[in-house]
């Protein structure tokens, strides 16, 4: 495939928890009360920051490997380690070895301040990377903030990430969730007024990620003339869409823009098809980016001219992507990169970058590096705010014949179509 994510992606197993996008955050202040109480009964010996000596280094690590983010955390393991590989084949990163101590957060939050605890305080590790999601994230972002330590998530762009003040936070992604959808309406802009669809409807899941894009895309198109026939916000754990679906076909609007992130997204999709309903645009966050996953819980004929923004491309030539890409298949059974993988790949990119700019792991000095200076990585040149925001824009995807092109921004576009008005349902 031409693109693979998630973002934000598809998900693992049982029930979602709580993902609302002020729960989310409410949550993580009980959660951080917690860490407190841990970091209290723990020495906070900071890791050592010259780089000297011949010894590896640890980059510690906790990902969702197991409950509700199991599939996303797995991919972010894989890229990981397929830059671990890629830095130590080349010499190791200041001419040491890079280790990897990752650890399983089972998706929780309570776990994942415990597991960045330790890794801290008691393992001691040199460095740190993210784990996937805001929801994971945000707690995360908070025990590395109170120890000093950069911390560089691949996957945790939700709005609330950035209200704190943290200066030593950096998400890896071209933008943040409420500007993933920009190049979207960039596109309906540019049709003539008289070609542009008239009215839309937004379903969106209950996730600090998906909501944002949607609300902001919402907004935006609102504002170009296109009416709101239908808006939704469904639990993180619905399974039956057929309500949904239903309301949908009785207003018939021109563009569906679903907050999706893997199952959902599949099962709005049968739904509508079960239905008979097909709108003349379908806009979906993270679910069209699984590549085979998403093809095959659809079926091949109907992913056509379904549109999605994502943070990479496959195909893009930036520099190291086409080394990314093959180092990947060859480890892991010809399988094509997901995004998620990509994305943590990035985030170890940016964190190398800036110890190798200053010389050494000091926390201080990352931190201010990447504060001042953008970095080359496999998704395009990255730069950050002074709050950790990034300032670039994702690409708008879409299917067509079976495999997934870049329609926009025009300097990245693998196809020079777009498909539109979607056929309907096979």
């Amino acid at each position: 495939m031409a693109l693979s994510s998630p973002s934000r992606s598809a998900r693992g197993q049982s029930r979602r928890p709580d993902r609302r996008v002020g729960a989310f955050a409410a949550r993580a202040v009980t959660t951080m009360a917690v860490a407190g109480l841990l970091l209290a009964g723990c020495a906070q010996d900071k890791p050592s920051s010259s780089g000297s000596g011949k010894g590896p280094i640890t980059i510690g690590i906790s990902l969702p490997l197991t409950g509700d983010f199991s599939q996303p955390g797995g991919e972010a393991k894989r890229g990981y380690e397929v830059w671990r590989d890629t830095v130590n084949s080349s010499g190791g990163l200041l001419g040491h070895q890079v280790k990897l101590k990752i650890v399983d957060d089972a998706s929780s939050q309570d776990t994942v301040v415990s597991d960045y605890t330790k890794l801290i305080t008691q393992d001691k590790v040199d460095l740190l990377l993210g784990t996937f999601s805001s929801l994971l994230n945000y707690p995360a972002s908070a025990v590395a903030e109170k120890n000093g330590m950069a911390f560089v998530e691949p996957a945790g762009g939700a709005p609330d990430m950035f209200t704190r003040g943290f200066k030593y936070l950096f998400f890896a992604q071209p933008a943040t969730a409420p500007h993933q959808a920009d190049v979207f309406v960039d596109w309906v802009r540019s049709l003539p007024a008289s070609q542009r669809p008239k009215t839309a409807a937004y379903p969106t899941q209950d996730d600090p990620f998906a909501r944002p894009v949607i609300e902001s895309m919402q907004q935006q198109l609102e504002a170009l003339g296109v009416k709101t026939v239908y808006t939704s916000v469904y639990p993180a754990d619905t399974t039956n869409f057929q309500t949904i679906a239903s309301a949908l076909k009785n207003k018939k609007p021109d563009i569906v823009a679903q907050g999706a992130v893997f199952e959902d997204g599949v099962g709005l999709v049968r739904s509508m098809k079960q239905l008979g309903f097909s709108p003349k645009v379908l806009f979906q966050t993270s679910a069209p980016s699984n590549a085979g996953q998403y093809s095959s819980g659809i079926g091949a004929a109907n992913t056509e001219g379904v549109f999605y923004t994502v943070s990479w491309d496959q195909q893009a030539k930036t520099p190291q992507n086409p080394q990314f890409v093959a180092k990947y298949k060859s480890l892991f059974n010809g399988d094509d990169p997901a995004e998620d993988a990509a994305d943590a790949f990035a985030a170890a990119q940016v964190l190398q970058t800036a110890a190798e700019k200053v010389g050494s792991f000091d926390q201080n000095k990352i931190r201010d590096y990447l504060h001042a200076n953008a970095v080359t990585t496999i998704l395009g040149p990255l730069k950050w705010d002074d709050k950790g925001q990034p300032q670039g824009q994702f690409i708008l995807a879409q299917w067509q014949s079976g495999k997934v092109q870049v329609v926009a921004p025009a300097s990245a576009a693998t196809s020079q179509k777009v498909v539109y008005p979607k056929p309907g349902w096979h």
